[in-house]
């Protein structure tokens, strides 16, 4: 099945890109990464990548055109002829549908990554025929790398919304309207289910229903109504960018949040409740936190960073402190706070080589911290777990001393000692880990 090459969003108010050049000719085999085209912007120029392994074929714009953001145009094909037809662009996948949709400015679901497919709606900030200006959050979206908030772009009323929370919405596709006046019937839809629904009107009630309703009781607090709890399809916990770096910083972990069954997505003002709840039992008892050391004969990372420097580019010795660190979570991405002199740099850690690191999104919770205090006078360390497991680098007379801190719920007993052991063993024999 041939994979779409779509015009992709690179700014909130972007319409349409400028092909700049192709890179590969229609016919040429590519590979998943690949530089296919630049296109250019009001605000840069950027390289998009092949989508997948195949042959470029069914190239639809030459060099120097303008084309619509979230159109097809191009295929990377299984063969370098094939008879595949491209597909509509997305704004036109409704069909006869689409005409049912209020005029306006089109929303689209934006790229926040070059590699990104889809992005899930955390929430909407605005409901139908509510009225935005430009600088507006209109919704929240999340990646594999961070939750990002979308302003509207532009003023005016909110005519449709056509992806409901926790939906995923491929990149370049409408997914809001907003129209220069209020609408007169706007238009709610779901991705899922695709067909448009108008927010129903509320029955006329009947004769004696008034008098019904009166003779009801009043619910007593605990039965009034509560907003359901919200979650994402795969169990991600759902919150703005703001709450999640507070939550980080103070501590606080929204898990009992979510445990406790509050309304997802998370904004700061649920800190507040998450500061009031009780504090949990299972903090007293002995599998509350992990404390596991590990002491190294010789630090084997010092000389491994620097011949990496001289003969493989790797010039970020934090990049490669990540890279390993990942490599011992076992995880196919991960992301790696690493923390030294007072600084912090968060690293996504793809799998592949380590070339392939690069800086974290800002804002993006790590998967795990690592410490490094190999500089200062610290010996040994017990701070406690925090939101994610902690790895501290400390020295040892001519070796290292490595920590691994984390709560019970991070990890089990017998992954904290793989992650230790693992970890330990590349920072010793770095090289002999890598072959």
């Amino acid at each position: 099945m041939p994979h779409e090459v779509i015009m992709p969003a690179l700014g909130m108010a972007q319409d349409t890109g400028k092909i700049v050049s192709w890179l590969k000719s229609s016919g040429d085999p590519v590979k998943a990464g690949d530089a296919l085209f630049e296109v250019e912007t009001d605000k840069a120029v950027m390289e998009v990548e092949s989508p997948a392994d195949g042959y470029l074929t069914h190239v639809q714009a030459e060099a120097g055109a303008d084309v619509p953001v979230g159109h097809v145009i191009a295929l990377v094909s299984e063969m370098a002829e094939s008879s595949d037809t491209v597909a509509k662009a997305p704004a036109d996948a409704d069909g006869g549908d689409q005409t049912a949709l209020p005029e306006g400015k089109a929303v689209i679901m934006p790229a926040l990554g070059m590699a990104q497919d889809t992005g899930v709606i955390v929430a909407w900030h605005k409901g139908l025929g509510d009225p935005v200006a430009a600088g507006d959050i209109l919704f929240e979206v999340e990646t594999d790398k961070a939750t990002m908030e979308v302003e509207a772009g532009v003023d005016g009323f909110v005519a449709a919304l056509l992806a409901e929370v926790t939906e995923a919405a491929p990149v370049g596709d409408t997914i809001a309207i907003i129209s220069s006046e209020a609408p007169a019937n706007p238009v709610q839809r779901s991705i899922a289910g695709g067909t448009a629904s108008k927010p129903a009107a509320t029955p006329a009630p009947a004769p004696n229903a008034k008098a019904k309703e009166k003779s009801k009781p009043a619910p007593s607090p605990k039965q009034g109504s509560k907003s359901p709890a919200i979650r994402s399809a795969d169990g991600r916990i759902l919150a703005s960018p703001k709450a999640r770096r507070l939550a980080l910083v103070q501590g606080l972990d929204l898990n009992r949040l979510a445990e406790a069954g509050h309304p997802q997505p998370f904004h700061v003002a649920d800190l507040e409740v998450l500061k009031a709840m009780p504090a949990q039992a299972v903090e007293t008892t002995a599998t509350s936190s992990r404390h596991l050391t590990a002491d190294l004969p010789t630090d084997g990372f010092a000389d491994f960073a620097e011949w990496a420097a001289e003969n493989a580019d790797l010039k970020d010795a934090n990049a490669v402190l990540a890279g390993l660190a990942a490599a011992s979570l076992g995880q196919d991405a991960a992301t790696i706070a690493v923390e030294s002199f007072g600084q912090s740099r968060a690293y996504f850690v793809p799998a592949g080589a380590f070339s392939n690191i690069v800086e974290a999104e800002e804002d993006s919770a790590p998967d795990l911290i690592l410490r490094d205090l190999r500089m200062s006078r610290v010996s040994t360390v017990s701070l406690g777990a925090e939101n994610a497991p902690v790895l501290t680098l400390t020295r040892a007379g001519s070796g290292l001393s490595i920590t691994l801190e984390c709560a019970g719920h991070h990890l089990s007993a017998s992954e904290a000692v793989s992650l230790l052991s693992k970890f330990a063993g590349r920072m010793e024999q770095t090289l002999r880990h890598l072959l």
